[in-house]
């Protein structure tokens, strides 16, 4: 069995980690690069770093922001936000990342998660699901430009078809659950990772230790990722691996 794995995630915004809830009503969280470093030592298993503002701006993620990011880790490191070809998939390898997460750009390109995994490897490829429940779907839809949008796809089949495509692990995050700290979206969760072959990391809604065993247990996610609770000092990675352990959970 494959040890589950806690992810701090930083929201980058013109240079500086910044929270919200459900995406908006965002606050400054620090510095990025002292973040990282401090969830290095504290026994992250990964960082995601997503600058939230480049796909709706248009532009590209910080290189040397990445770069600096990347020279206090030794934990595995992805990157997303405004990668549009594989030049920038380039860019941010090099600058340090291992991983890039494509979002807005799969789903206007989805070629590009079949480029991408053809040239890097799928394990190099994730695919970020920002996901909303739909009444009128009677499931999740998918949202592109940090949730600005929607979009015809239903959440499942777009997993679907990014794994068809060459995504190696899926980045699932509840919009409705975002900032709420009431636990993941486990219908969710549990929908993506039972309908897909690679990793999925479950996002949205970590607000206490149990919420990462339910998202692992009930969600059958392979990895839970959380910002606010982190940021804020109000659990810290240890305590919530700790706790697994004491569970039965496997972790690093």
């Amino acid at each position: 069995m494959l040890t589950k794995r806690i992810i701090p995630c930083l929201d980058v915004k013109e240079g500086r980690v910044v929270k919200g809830v459900q995406f908006v009503e965002l606050k400054d969280a620090g510095d990025p690069v002292e973040l990282a470093a401090f969830y290095d030592e504290e026994g992250a298993d990964e960082l995601v770093f997503l600058d939230i503002s480049a796909s709706h701006e248009g532009r590209e993620t910080m290189v040397e922001v990445v770069e600096q990011v990347a020279g206090k880790l030794a934990i595995p490191f992805t990157v997303g936000g405004g990668i549009n070809t594989v030049e920038d998939m380039k860019r941010l390898l090099r600058a340090g990342a291992d991983k890039v997460s494509l979002n807005t750009a799969a789903l206007l390109n989805p070629n590009l998660v079949k480029v991408g995994a053809d040239y890097f490897g799928s394990q190099c490829i994730v695919v970020a699901i920002d996901a909303k429940f739909d009444a009128e779907l009677g499931s999740w839809r998918v949202y592109t430009h940090g949730g600005r949008r929607e979009t015809d796809w239903e959440v499942v089949a777009w997993a679907k078809e990014a794994v068809r495509l060459g995504a190696g692990e899926i980045l699932l995050t509840s919009m409705d659950s975002d900032g709420e700290k009431k636990g993941f979206n486990l219908a969710l969760t549990k929908a993506v990772s039972a309908a897909v072959t690679v990793p999925v990391i479950a996002s949205g809604g970590a607000g206490e230790a149990a919420h990462f065993l339910d998202a692992f247990e009930e969600g059958k996610a392979d990895a839970a990722l959380a910002a606010s609770i982190f940021h804020y000092k109000e659990t810290s990675v240890r305590e919530v691996k700790s706790f697994l352990k004491e569970k039965g959970v496997l972790v690093r």
